[in-house]
C-alpha cells in the first residue's frame, strides 16, 4: 500500500514539474511580430504541401554531395531570407551583363548573376573588366501568391507610361520573356511575344515557378528539369534537384501569409497614414490591391494591402547603377511592397537595409534616395513639420 501511494505522489509530482516547466516557457511570439506563417483558409492538404516546402526552403542544405555548385552564392534557401524576411548586404547578389533592352551581353562569361563562392579548388566567379553590373538585396517571401494573382489588366489600368494625367507619376510593366515551362496566368496579356514580369527588383520574372527554378540554378549552382543547364560548365545536366520539391517550394512562397499591420488604430499611425496619401506616396505605393482567379481558394478574389502597384518607375540618377532587366531601363525600379517593412530589422541583424542594394540605413534615408519620380513625395516629405513627420515614420514601422 505504502508503495502504491509513492508512486501516485511521484506521478502527481511529474504532472506538476511538466505544468511549471511550460510556464517558464517563452509564449509563441503573436501573428503579427513575425512575417512567416501559412495563409488562412489552407485545406488539409494544402497545409502538408505548405509543410513540404518549407522543409525544402528552410531546411535543405546543399553540398558537393546533393549538387552543390561547383560555383554558387548560398548553400540554401533560406540562408538570403532568414524568416522570410529580406537579405542583408552579406547575402547581397549581384547582377551584370545587361545595359539596355537588347538583352544580356555577358552569358557566356557567367552573367546574369556572379557566382562569388566555389567549391575547393575551384576558381569563383569575377566581374568581367567593365560589365555593367547592380547589387540586389533578396526581398521578403510573404505574400508573394497574393501579388502572383493580381490580374494583369489591373496593371495595365494603374500604368501610365507617357504621364497623361500631369500627376508626375508614370508607371510602366516590364514586358519580359516567358519562359517556356510558365503557365499563363489567368486574364495574361502579352506583347510582342512578351508578358508582363512582376518579381524581382526589375519585376524581370513572370511568376515564382521561374524565380524558384533561377534561384536554385544561379544561387546554389543546381540544375533542375526547369533549369538544366549549369552556370559552371554552361551545359546541360540531369536534375540535381527533383521536380516535386521545385512545385512544393512554389506552393511554400504562393501561400505564404501576407505581412499583418501592427497598432493600427493608434492615433499617430492613422495620422500618419492620412500624410502618407496627402503627399503622394501612395500614388506609386498603392495601398490596396484585389486578386483575381487562382487555382488556391485562399488566394482567390480577396482584398489587401501591400502598398506596392508592381510597376516599373523611373527613380532617377541617384538609383541608376547602370544594369537592367528585360525591357526596363537601368534607373527604372519596380515599386517594392512596403507591407512587413516594421519587421525588416528582425531579419537584417537589428538595422534597416533598404533600397534594391541596402544602401539606406533608415526609412527616412531611403525615402531621401527617391529621385525622378519619387522626388515630389521626397520634396513634400522633407518639408513636413516634426509631428507629421514623426506619424508618418510611426506609421511605415506599422506594416
Amino acid at each position: 500500500m505504502v508503495n502504491r501511494i509513492n508512486g501516485g505522489w511521484v506521478f502527481i509530482l511529474s504532472i506538476a514539474a511538466i505544468a511549471g516547466c511550460s510556464k517558464l516557457e517563452p509564449a509563441a511570439p503573436a501573428d503579427e511580430a513575425i512575417l512567416d506563417g501559412p495563409i488562412a483558409g489552407l485545406s488539409g492538404d494544402e497545409l502538408a504541401r505548405f509543410l513540404r516546402g518549407d522543409v525544402a526552403f528552410n531546411d535543405e542544405v546543399f553540398h558537393a554531395g546533393n549538387g552543390l555548385g561547383p560555383v554558387f552564392v548560398a548553400t540554401r534557401c533560406a540562408s538570403c531570407h532568414a524568416g522570410d524576411g529580406p537579405g542583408h548586404p552579406f547575402t547581397t547578389l549581384t547582377r551584370f551583363g545587361q545595359w539596355d533592352a537588347s538583352g544580356n551581353q555577358y552569358i557566356g562569361q557567367g552573367g546574369p548573376q556572379l557566382q562569388d563562392r566555389a567549391l575547393p579548388g575551384i576558381q569563383p566567379e569575377q566581374l568581367p573588366p567593365g560589365a555593367p553590373f547592380a547589387r540586389f538585396l533578396p526581398p521578403l517571401n510573404t505574400g508573394l501568391g497574393l501579388l502572383d494573382a493580381v490580374s494583369d489588366a489591373d496593371l495595365l489600368a494603374w500604368a501610365d507610361e507617357h504621364d497623361a494625367d500631369g500627376d508626375g507619376i508614370s508607371g510602366r510593366p516590364n514586358w519580359v520573356e516567358r519562359r517556356p515551362y510558365s503557365p499563363l496566368r489567368p486574364g495574361a496579356v502579352e506583347q510582342d511575344g512578351r508578358v508582363i514580369g512582376r518579381f524581382g527588383r526589375k519585376a524581370s520574372a513572370y511568376d515564382l515557378l521561374q524565380q524558384t527554378a533561377t534561384a536554385y540554378n544561379q544561387d546554389i549552382g543546381v540544375v533542375s528539369l526547369f533549369e538544366p543547364i549549369d552556370p559552371w560548365t554552361r551545359e546541360e545536366q540531369d536534375p540535381e534537384v527533383p521536380t516535386a520539391t521545385i512545385h512544393d517550394v512554389v506552393f511554400y512562397l504562393l501561400t505564404l501569409k501576407a505581412p499583418i499591420q501592427r497598432d493600427a488604430n493608434d492615433p499617430n499611425v492613422v495620422a500618419g497614414e492620412q500624410v502618407f496619401n496627402t503627399i503622394g506616396c501612395a500614388k506609386c505605393h498603392r495601398p490596396e490591391l484585389t486578386t483575381g482567379p487562382s487555382p488556391i481558394a485562399a488566394l482567390a478574389h480577396k482584398t489587401f494591402r501591400p502598398y506596392t502597384d508592381l510597376l516599373l518607375h523611373d527613380m532617377g540618377p541617384g538609383l541608376d547603377d547602370g544594369y537592367t532587366e528585360g525591357t526596363a531601363l537601368t534607373s527604372e525600379w519596380r515599386t517594392p511592397a512596403l507591407w512587413g517593412l516594421g519587421l525588416f530589422p528582425d531579419s537584417q541583424g537589428g538595422q534597416y537595409f533598404l533600397m534594391h542594394d541596402g544602401r539606406a540605413h533608415s526609412i527616412e534615408e531611403a525615402i531621401g534616395l527617391h529621385g525622378g519620380e519619387g522626388q515630389q513625395a521626397r520634396d513634400a516629405f522633407n518639408a513636413l513639420g516634426t509631428n507629421e513627420r514623426s506619424a508618418l515614420i510611426a506609421f511605415l514601422n506599422s506594416l
